[in-house]
């Protein structure tokens, strides 16, 4: 056996010894969360039911950690702005404080009013419902990360919640107005996360990479960009992260946000000026400045994601510890405070796991980002939430995450190949000359801002004739000047997984709705 094949084999150990690892951690936990219920709640009826539920409470807020907090921190680590190590502690931290602090004192039974809570017979009934759509969500996130895609949690206990009602109660007890919506949004958040993110990105290009001196235009640009971010960060914050402990209008939420970016703006002026005089005029050096902007970014996205999503592992449990306690079905559950540290400990605990794999795969794998492009990822994320809670639009902050990066990438590519294009021609027109001329040319045309290149490009074309390409010919030199920056089968497998949640989240819910019943009633 020679050399490779022997260290190839001690990498499988290292990695299977890991696997068991990460699962022996998982499966700690969920055995302590069965252990705590089990020894610190009364021997009351249906207390059985209560640990298996808490147990799989646990399980969901796992595979939440594991899937959808990547969003948050993927962006700030693929772009080097912090290491996977120092994301996962950031997000652990501010998850779980968003979870404890601002995840609410009580939680919606029905998530997002996708069925009729009063056609449900009784009680048991409901019980056995939510404890379906919750175990179908958490194994259908578990699918979803196996196979490194991130999906909408939401989505998934929509579906869940969608799929064992209708087996409960048939196809009537669905509000099919409001899935409507849910589906809407399956377009809606990456699409507009997209070009929220490729504008920001093609903003800074125009303002700050383009230009001649961009040291100078960064001083100038930046600040305004670190209190747009403020703004737009602070108001949703106080919209969507707070929103259980303080309720507050847009004017409002966005009047305070604004004091917030007016102060941080005179704040980071001088900080930039100082920073800023010890680079050279290249992008690498510019790109430099975003990495502050990017780690805050990623610390409040965190917050507003704990606060927000710890509802989805909590929520059916909570729900179902509402109605074996006082045996009825609510509208409204309270959320003990053991329940919202089940959710809070189960974020951090997946994350800090299984974490790492989606974090790549959002960071690095779709596309290659480098500061300035996360930095508008982050920035589509919080306006997107913005706008669209303003318009009553549903939106997936998970699709909003990767719809931006989809967005940043596919803007690059369009880029590059226009770049492509204009630098193929300027050697087409001075093919005849001496190539040092050439190379002149485009170094000036290169480095000149774009008003310059404007002026060069026009001018080059006024001193030559123009050649005329047959339509088969255009065709192919679009091939030529075509670069796919953003990876087509993560895409695809993406967009898959998208469309399949919530029908497969809610088949598997159904299935074990009967599954249950069936066991339950002799």
């Amino acid at each position: 056996m020679d050399v490779n094949n022997l260290n190839s084999l001690e990498e499988r150990g290292e990695n299977m010894r890991l696997d068991i690892l990460k699962f022996g951690g998982a499966l700690l936990f969920l055995i302590a969360v069965g252990l705590f219920i089990n020894n610190t709640m009364g021997q009351g009826p249906n207390h059985t039911f209560l640990i298996v539920s808490a147990v799989i409470g646990g399980y969901m807020a796992l595979n939440i950690g594991a899937n959808d907090v990547a969003n948050n921190v993927g962006p700030a680590v693929g772009s080097g702005a912090i290491s996977l190590i120092g994301a996962i502690c950031i997000a652990m931290v501010f998850e779980s404080a968003g979870a404890l602090i601002a995840g609410g004192e009580v939680v919606s039974t029905i998530k997002k009013g996708i069925i009729a809570p009063s056609l449900i017979n009784n009680s048991d009934t409901f019980i056995w419902l939510m404890l379906a759509a919750l175990l179908a969500a958490a194994i259908w996130l578990n699918i979803a990360t196996f196979f490194n895609a991130p999906v909408s949690t939401t989505h998934s206990i929509v579906g869940g919640v969608l799929g064992a009602g209708i087996a409960a109660g048939g196809f009537g007890i669905a509000n099919w107005a409001v899935f409507g919506k849910i589906a809407a949004s399956w377009v809606i958040s990456p699409v507009l996360g997209g070009i929220i993110a490729a504008t920001f990105l093609y903003l800074i290009k125009r303002t700050i990479t383009y230009q001649e001196d961009k040291v100078l235009a960064a001083k100038r640009i930046l600040p305004l960009l670190i209190a747009l971010m403020a703004w737009a960060f602070s108001t949703y914050l106080i919209l969507k992260g707070l929103k259980k402990i303080w309720k507050v209008d847009f004017v409002m939420a966005g009047s305070i946000a604004f004091a917030i970016a007016l102060t941080l703006y005179f704040a980071v002026r001088p900080l930039i000026n100082k920073a800023a005089a010890a680079l050279d005029n290249s992008k690498a050096s510019v790109n430099t400045l975003f990495t502050i902007p990017l780690i805050f970014a990623a610390a409040f996205l965190s917050f507003a994601h704990g606060a927000n999503d710890v509802a989805n592992a909590v929520g059916p449990l909570a729900a179902i510890n509402d109605a074996i306690t006082h045996g009825g079905i609510a509208k409204k559950a309270a959320i003990p405070l053991w329940i919202m540290l089940i959710g809070a400990v189960g974020l951090s605990l997946g994350l800090a796991l299984y974490g790492a794999k989606l974090i790549r795969t959002v960071g690095s794998e779709i596309t290659e980002l480098d500061k300035m492009r996360a930095f508008c990822i982050s920035m589509a994320a919080a306006i997107t939430v913005i706008i669209a809670s303003q318009f009553g639009l549903p939106v997936s902050s998970t699709h909003i995450a990767v719809g931006a990066i989809f967005g940043v990438g596919f803007l690059r590519e369009y880029l590059k190949r226009t770049d492509a294009k204009r630098l193929d021609e300027i050697r087409e027109h001075h093919e005849h000359q001496d190539p040092e001329v050439t190379e002149a040319f485009l170094n000036t045309f290169n480095t000149a801002s774009v008003a310059t290149k404007s002026k060069m490009l026009k001018e080059l074309k006024a001193n030559s004739n123009e050649t005329e390409f047959t339509k088969k010919e255009r065709k192919s030199l679009k091939k030529v000047y075509k670069q796919q920056l953003v990876k087509r089968s993560h895409v695809y497998k993406i967009a898959i997984a998208w469309v399949v949640t919530v029908p497969t989240s809610a088949f598997m819910a159904a299935f074990l709705y009967f599954t249950i019943r069936g066991i339950l009633i002799p």
